[in-house]
């Protein structure tokens, strides 16, 4: 009952991270991985500024990170800078790493509400040394003594997404992949179960497989043309459905070690740099601007000279209500869309990826294999949905139509139940799977001025002297040890990753 045949139908980045996963876990069990992709196909190109879980993906490939980096054009990438969310005029950092140290086993950011609510005006973002070194423009890799300050961060990638596919295509291929180059132009199916059994192509030549994995983008041509699986529609939470990018040319003074999203009337725009150019895109909800008037608003703020025509994306936010569905697994867009807005999309492939392996089924396709898949699946996207939500009700802003809409909007139970646990007493309720461990959600909730009332009553068996020496000291270590580090671009080229390309 051993799956002999794999078709993956799309390519991009979605359908060659799933190829070269596959060929690389299945690799000498003599299961045949077909990826069929049409150059006519465009792809939306997703993912150019990532999260930190796409380091471990590509070194369980056995990627070697200063070649990966070179030919992404990558940079860096220590966390994301938040403009004018909680306020216009704010900004914070939500970095990829811990704020502080434990004492006695008491998280800081207690520690920290102790001495805010006493009068102390330092920062949150003060004892954050991903944060401190991202302010500065410093890189570092995080120190593997995990005892010191200098190793409680991680660190992601701005990267070329299409260059990424690219590379994992090569990647795939030496492992095995057969790519195939064409349009599906039918689906057959078997009359007794209703499995997809082969697909039809324009030149008339039929691919048959055991398991189909649909990464066809939001068209998801098996899973939600042919197999009907359903959609579970986000839009009163998350309206933004439309985005314009456009690149523009860097200078190494714009090559910041973070991703910047600055918040917009009806939506925000992202800034993703790279060794070689600016990613930029204005993402906005069509019912309060038009797409004339988003582009305008895009092109404004464009750092420098523009390097391709404006590319407009539609796209509905929600998920699907069965990611696998008799023998084919959604993986990508087609499973579902969150917009970019903490850079999930690339990690959501990955988990895809990761579940169908612990997962991957037999020809009989048990049925609990595809309900533990999709309650798995389905957690992932409703946690980073709630983290989303959380950016935009997480603000005192009023002055457009579209932050009006979010004052008084109810929220899913699980992201209430999360926001009351914080503004009591400064809790964070953690779970098993999802994106965000809780100093993210502490950097966001505390970035845009949601902040508790209350600490962790241990706090108080620390003098109130003490506490601010060590605060005092904590803060002092971190900023001297990131003022002595290299720069950002420095630190790319000493690690062999430049591409020489930088204007």
């Amino acid at each position: 009952m051993k799956i002999e045949k794999v078709c993956i139908l799309g390519g991009g980045t979605a359908g060659w991270m799933t190829a070269a996963g596959l060929s690389h876990k299945l690799k000498g069990s003599q299961t045949e991985i077909t990826l069929i992709e049409s150059e006519q196909i465009g792809t939306v190109g997703v993912g150019e500024a990532t999260l930190p879980s796409i380091r471990f993906f590509n070194n369980t490939l056995g990627i070697d990170e200063a070649t990966f980096m070179r030919e992404t054009s990558a940079t860096f990438k220590l966390g994301i800078e938040f403009c004018d969310w909680g306020r216009i005029g704010d900004r914070y950092i939500h970095p990829f790493g811990e704020f502080g140290e434990k004492i006695r086993n008491v998280d800081f950011h207690h520690y920290w509400t102790r001495l805010r609510l006493s009068g102390d005006a330092s920062r949150l973002d003060d004892y954050s040394y991903p944060i401190i070194m991202s302010e500065l423009g410093r890189f570092q890799f995080p120190d593997p003594d995990p005892a010191k300050i200098e190793a409680s961060f991680g660190y992601a990638y701005q990267m070329d997404a299409s260059a990424y596919a690219r590379l994992l295509r090569r990647y795939a291929e030496a492992n095995g992949v057969k790519r195939v180059e064409g349009k599906v132009t039918g689906v057959e199916q078997d009359s007794e179960t209703g499995h997809v059994s082969s697909v039809k192509l324009e030149s008339g030549a039929s691919v048959a497989a055991d398991l189909f994995i649909d990464c066809t983008g939001f068209r998801g041509l098996l899973i939600r043309q042919t197999l009907e699986a359903g959609n579970v529609d986000w839009t009163k939470w998350l309206p933004c459905n439309r985005a314009i990018a456009i690149p523009c040319r860097a200078a190494d003074r714009q090559i910041t070690p973070f991703t910047r999203a600055t918040a917009r009337k009806a939506g925000w725009q992202w800034r993703i740099p790279l060794q070689h150019r600016i990613g930029n895109g204005h993402v906005y909800c069509s019912e309060y601007i038009s797409d004339d008037e988003a582009c305008d608003v895009l092109c404004a703020n464009l750092e420098g000279e523009a390097l391709a025509e404006p590319n407009q994306l539609y796209f509905q936010t929600g998920r699907l209500q069965q990611f696998w569905k008799k023998n084919v697994v959604a993986i990508g867009l087609s499973a579902g869309f969150l917009e970019p807005l903490e850079s999930t999309s690339i990690y959501l492939i990955q988990e895809g990826i990761t579940a169908l392996l612990e997962l991957f089924p037999g020809k009989d396709f048990r049925a609990s294999d595809a309900d533990e898949y999709n309650r798995r699946m389905e957690l992932y996207f409703e946690r980073v949905r709630d983290f989303l939500i959380l950016h935009y009700i997480a603000t005192e802003r009023a002055d457009s139509e579209m932050w009006r809409y979010f004052t008084n909007m109810k929220l899913p139970d699980s992201l209430q139940e999360r926001l009351d646990a914080w503004l009591l007493r400064g809790h964070i309720i953690k779970y098993e799977f999802g994106a965000f461990l809780p100093p993210s959600w502490i950097a966001v909730m505390a970035g845009q001025n949601l902040l508790p009332a209350h600490f962790d009553r241990r706090v108080d068996a620390l003098q109130r002297r003490e506490l601010v020496e060590l605060a005092a000291g904590l803060k002092a270590r971190i900023s001297s040890s990131a003022r002595g580090l290299p720069g950002h671009l420095e630190s790319i080229q000493a690690f062999g990753a430049s591409t020489n390309m930088t204007a």
